[in-house]
């Protein structure tokens, strides 16, 4: 049997109107792929759980965001492909989600990824081509709520950027990428680069 957190229901309570019926949409058809799957909030963010990550979601103030830990491999695609955060891009109703029978089959896919141990592949993009930055749902929410901090974002280098997206991601504890967080915000809303530190003045 999977675990329910009465903290999904208290987020799913208090998320927009229109967010609530994909949010508890989507947290049916967890369980329904995974009957084992445990429930948390991780990052702020709803995530469901057996041996690792499977998914997370998240709503948003126009729209609702999901994201599968091993998307490379469960869906063959990195999130924000189509320049929208998640794999399912900025979902706006129920009809935007895939088929309930397409769902099921990708947190399937992902729990058996999971059961087998099999780790979240690492994409180096080549120098001639380098891939977009994929900014992880929990980052961008943070930023969201900072309009200085999103500005100077928008405004760094991509080299800066990265910097920043990667110490937050490699914290290997909940709690030291939440710390992490919060002082990248701090920084970035102050127009200092990761290794500000370090810089000739």
């Amino acid at each position: 049997m999977g675990r329910r957190d009465p903290r999904v229901d208290d987020y799913i309570a208090k998320a927009a109107p229109f967010a609530r019926p994909i949010l508890r949409h989507v947290r049916e058809l967890a369980h329904k792929g995974c009957p084992q799957v445990m429930e948390t909030i991780k990052w702020s963010f709803p995530h469901f759980d057996h041996h690792g990550i499977i998914f997370g979601m998240a709503a948003f103030k126009q729209h609702c965001a999901i994201g599968f830990w091993k998307g490379e491999l469960v869906l063959r695609k990195s999130a924000g492909d189509d320049g929208a955060m998640g794999h399912f891009g900025k979902i706006t109703s129920l009809s935007d989600l895939p088929s309930d029978r397409q769902f099921v089959a990708c947190v399937r896919k992902a729990t058996a990824l999971n059961e087998k141990g099999v780790g979240k592949p690492r994409v180096r993009p080549t120098a001639r081509a380098r891939e977009p930055l994929t900014i992880p749902d929990y980052f961008a929410a943070a930023l969201a709520k900072n309009k200085k901090a999103a500005a100077n974002f928008e405004r760094f280098s991509r080299s800066h950027k990265k910097e920043y997206l990667d110490w937050t991601i490699e914290a290997k504890r909940e709690k030291t990428r939440e710390q992490r967080l919060r002082t990248a915000i701090e920084w970035i809303a102050e127009g200092k680069p990761r290794n500000w530190k370090y810089m000739r003045r």
